[in-house]
This record gives structure tokens, C-alpha cells and sequence, in this order.
């Protein structure tokens, strides 16, 4: 008589092959028999004013701040030349190099320091000297012009 070329090993991978395959059927037929409501009001979403993802609508009776549209900037708002730009301002030469001829000067009001050419000086300035003096843009940044020996 012949060996049985079934051996214990096969019989438990073919229990097993059996086995998930007969819960692959069971998990099929438990989602169709579930009660799965395809109603439209089940499977809508609302947002509340926090941004969370809640089930109930918003209530419509709570106040609403009305917002001009027009009043909202977005990114940054645009350069708007004043008067007191040209004002005069004054300052304190921090720096002056008189052989390249240009120099900073130390606005009192911002503490900025802005650049001066010795051509846009009126007076002549040296170093630590307090005076006064007008700002243009340039492409650079601010430049001081019109300066004057307080």
C-alpha cells in the first residue's frame, strides 16, 4: 500500500486557507445585512464658527457681525506718502565719512538710521552734530536730503 501523500502540514494550510476564506463570506454578508442609512440629512455635515466639523446646523437666531468686504487687505497695504514724511526731522550724525562723502544720520523720533549723501547736505557735517533734514525714497531706502545744522 502507497504512503498518502497528504501530510499533517497541508491538511492544517488547506484548515486554514478554509477557515479565512469562510470569514471573508461572514464579514461580506454582516455589511450587506447591515442597516445602513442612505438618507441625504444622515450623511450631511455642518462647520461651526471654530472651523469644527459638528452634526447640528448652525444656529440662524445668533448674532452676525456684518464685515465690509471692501475693509479687508490682503497682504501688505500699499505705501501712502504723508505729510509728516517730508516734515522736517531731526537727528544725530552717527557717521560721516567725509573723503567718500556719505555718512548716517540717527532719526530722535524712529531710531532709524538713515543714509546722507553729501550731496543732499545743505551745511557741511561732521560726526556727533545735530541737525535736521528731509527723507526721499529711493531705490535703496530711505535717503536724507535737504540737511541743515541745527
Amino acid at each position: 500500500m502507497a504512503k498518502s501523500r497528504e501530510t499533517f502540514n497541508k491538511k492544517e494550510k488547506e484548515k486554514l486557507r478554509q477557515k479565512k476564506k469562510q470569514e471573508k463570506l461572514d464579514r461580506k454578508e454582516a455589511r450587506k445585512s447591515e442597516d445602513k442609512s442612505t438618507d441625504f440629512a444622515d450623511m450631511i455635515a455642518y462647520v461651526d464658527e471654530f472651523g469644527n466639523i459638528v452634526d447640528t446646523p448652525p444656529d440662524p437666531t445668533k448674532k452676525k457681525k456684518e464685515i465690509d468686504a471692501d475693509s479687508i487687505e490682503i497682504g501688505v497695504p500699499k505705501y501712502v506718502a504723508t505729510e509728516e514724511d517730508n516734515a522736517p526731522r531731526k537727528g544725530k550724525v552717527t557717521f560721516f565719512n567725509e573723503s567718500k562723502g556719505y555718512g548716517f544720520i540717527k532719526d530722535e523720533q524712529s531710531q532709524d538710521s538713515v543714509f546722507v549723501h553729501i550731496n543732499g547736505c545743505v551745511d557741511k557735517i561732521q560726526e556727533n552734530d545735530k541737525v535736521t533734514f528731509e527723507t526721499e525714497k529711493t531705490p535703496k531706502g530711505l535717503s536724507a536730503i535737504q540737511v541743515k545744522l541745527v
